[in-house]
C-alpha cells in the first residue's frame, strides 16, 4: 500500500479550497483518505496554509509520500 499525503479539492467552482490529507495512492483525489491533517487556501493573500506539523512529521516517518505541490507548502511551512 503506497501511502500519500496530497491535496483533496473542496470549494466551489472556480474558489478551490483544499484540505491535506494522507490516503492510498490508490483512492480518487477526493475520495476515501486516512486522515486529515492540514488546510491550504490558495485565493487568500498570501496563501493560508495550516498543516499539523507532528502529524505531518509522523506520516513521512512512517514512510507517507508527500506530492510535489505539499512537499512545496511542506517546505515553507519549515517541516521538512
Amino acid at each position: 500500500m503506497a501511502v500519500k499525503i496530497r491535496l483533496r479539492r473542496m470549494g466551489k467552482k472556480k474558489a478551490p479550497f483544499y484540505r491535506v490529507v494522507v490516503a492510498d495512492s490508490r483512492y480518487p483525489r477526493d475520495g476515501r483518505f486516512i486522515e486529515e491533517i492540514g488546510t491550504y487556501n490558495p485565493l487568500t493573500d498570501p496563501a493560508e496554509v495550516k498543516i499539523d506539523a507532528d502529524a505531518a512529521k509522523k506520516w513521512i516517518g512512517n514512510g507517507a509520500q508527500p506530492t510535489d505541490t505539499v512537499r512545496a507548502l511542506l517546505k515553507k511551512q519549515g517541516i521538512i
